[in-house]
């Protein structure tokens, strides 16, 4: 005990001596953090202290109230309440010990984190948030510092910790120092303007902006002061993720960028959405060294030949096209037959397999625009094409049509011979 400051002292006084304090590990944005070994069963657990001149402006038994309600989550990817209190001027509540760090520290170390990496931590959080929301549960204040990183998995801490001290607080003193809002850099336009109608849609916008940083190194808005960096979120419209890092999946930096939407109806409505959305993406091509491209979406500079594709496969194109083809077949096949002596049936095999291969060239041009679309749209194919649709590409069509005039060929040299 001799070993601790005066103030954990008085944080060791209010806990009781069911927990010993340790160490302590630093600011928690709206609270200081201690690492405390739970005496009886002699595990490590974090203690989180709010600040004295917030606790002073808190009711103890509403922000009980409200945590309690928080700590009925029970998830894989959620860091549980253990126990709240208060005593005199501090308010705290106790969490597990998680090992492994903060995705705030691993961006500080590494900037922007592999897309499959990036992908994994957005798929937790996300299914997180489904399940927290399903019970009328909002974060209001996702952000790198509240997510945890444990081996391969994200766990989100601090669950409705904003919102209880608001809720308990009864005035708006708490604002100015974000808590009730949250945190400026990862603020949804409705939290900024104070709207209350704001919902579990704020937590998907903030979800977008970290997963933004982790793509990029960066957050979307950059500004010298939390008032200007509030008004970026409400004015401004975040540079494009393939400004600074082109190897992100199309369907990826879409979903990000949707998420990032001024207007709550623009985004994913739900995060149960969200997470669907993220599990269509993640296929083997995305955990593998050197794919970064799910399988289902076309490639980031795809997005031009797509648009060509579209144009190449259209059907007036495809039958001027084939119609001209066949005309220089036939007259050069003509030729061959009278000047080097050819049988005649060969003209009129020439124009019956021309006649076959028309409807096929047509269908292949419709299917191959059809693929197009898709791609230019950034529309997800649930299924691999099989049957006829499959075979109809134009490689398997120019195959088919070379190894049909092929065997005429083959035909009437043996017939010549």
């Amino acid at each position: 005990m001799d070993r601790l400051t005066d103030f954990q002292r008085q944080v060791q006084d209010a806990i009781g001596p069911n927990y010993a304090i340790q160490s302590e590990l630093g600011g928690g944005g709206m609270s200081r953090v201690f690492l405390a070994l739970e005496v009886q069963v002699e595990r490590k657990v974090v203690v989180k202290v709010l600040p004295p001149e917030t606790s002073a402006a808190v009711s103890i038994e509403r922000f009980e109230r409200e945590i309690r309600l928080a700590a009925r989550l029970q998830h894989p990817h959620v860091v549980p309440f253990l126990t709240t209190g208060g005593k005199g001027d501090l308010l705290f509540y106790i969490m597990p010990f998680i090992e492994g760090e903060s995705l705030r520290a691993r961006l500080a170390r590494e900037g922007e984190l592999p897309v499959p990496e990036a992908i994994r931590i957005l798929r937790d959080v996300a299914d997180a948030l489904a399940m927290a929301h399903k019970q009328g549960i909002v974060h209001r204040d996702i952000k790198p510092d509240n997510i945890l990183i444990s081996g391969r998995h994200a766990l989100v801490t601090d669950f409705g910790v904003a919102k209880a001290v608001e809720k308990s607080s009864g005035s708006g003193k708490l604002t100015s120092m974000g808590v009730a809002l949250g945190t400026p850099a990862y603020m949804s336009p409705e939290q900024a303007t104070a709207d209350p109608h704001t919902d579990h849609r704020a937590d998907i916008y903030a979800l977008g902006i970290v997963t933004y940083e982790m793509l990029c190194g960066r957050q979307p808005f950059d500004a010298s002061s939390a008032q200007a960096i509030i008004a970026a979120h409400v004015t401004q419209q975040p540079q494009p993720i393939e400004r600074f890092r082109g190897n992100v999946p199309p369907a990826l930096a879409t979903l990000v960028m949707r998420c990032l939407e001024k207007k709550p109806a623009d985004r994913p409505q739900t995060a149960e959405e969200l997470v669907q959305l993220v599990e269509a993406m993640s296929t083997p091509s995305l955990s593998t060294p050197g794919g970064m491209t799910p399988t289902a979406t076309a490639p980031y500079t795809a997005a031009v030949p797509a648009a060509s594709a579209e144009e190449q496969g259209h059907p007036v194109r495809v039958a001027a096209l084939f119609g001209l083809a066949s005309a220089v077949v036939l007259a050069a096949t003509w030729f061959l037959t009278v000047q080097v002596g050819l049988p005649q049936w060969v003209v009129p095999g020439v124009a019956v397999l021309l006649a076959l291969g028309f409807p096929i060239m047509v269908a292949t041009g419709l299917a191959e625009r059809r693929r197009a679309k898709a791609r230019a749209n950034m529309t997800l194919t649930p299924k691999p094409e099989g049957g006829i649709r499959g075979f109809l590409t134009w490689r398997k069509a120019l195959l088919g049509g070379v190894a049909a005039f092929s065997a005429l060929a083959v035909v009437a040299i043996g017939y010549l011979l």
